[in-house]
């Protein structure tokens, strides 16, 4: 493992910088053949509509896979993230032509043992929805 953050240098309350991605439809049928999740609403407006969303939505999986690149962005290596949760708490809505923008923070919320910290991370759409609560383990050099 080579986190590049030292443990040294965070503080317990500390925000990480805000990372805004943009999802886009090709994004999710990207995302739909990589993971074998073909379900139609990720890709198909009107059966989206049809079940009752207000349009085609990301794969669940896919908003934790980016929030989840945020937490190894910022250590540095992939390998010192040791836990790693996600709540799902409301769907990401991506329009056709201009998708949606979500925006990734985190906070340390703790220092604990063995260099490692507790990172408390959420996900928030460009309407304000807040589509994900994680939490990460992640163990610093």
């Amino acid at each position: 493992m080579t986190a590049k953050v030292n443990y040294a240098d965070v503080s317990e309350g500390e925000e990480l910088k805000p990372w805004t991605y943009n999802v886009q439809r090709m994004n999710l049928v990207m995302y739909a053949g990589a993971s074998g999740d073909f379900n139609i609403i990720h890709w198909n407006e009107e059966i989206a509509k049809m079940v009752g969303l207000p349009n085609v939505i990301s794969h669940g999986m896919f908003t934790m896979a980016k929030v989840g690149q945020y937490v190894t962005d910022w250590a540095g290596d992939a390998g010192a993230v040791v836990r790693f949760k996600t709540r799902f708490t409301k769907p990401v809505v991506v329009d056709n032509q201009a998708g949606n923008n979500v925006t990734v923070t985190g906070t340390v919320k703790q220092k604990l043992d063995g260099n490692r910290v507790l990172i408390e991370l959420s996900a928030t759409t460009q309407e304000g929805d807040n589509c994900a609560a994680a939490e990460a383990e992640v163990v610093l050099a």
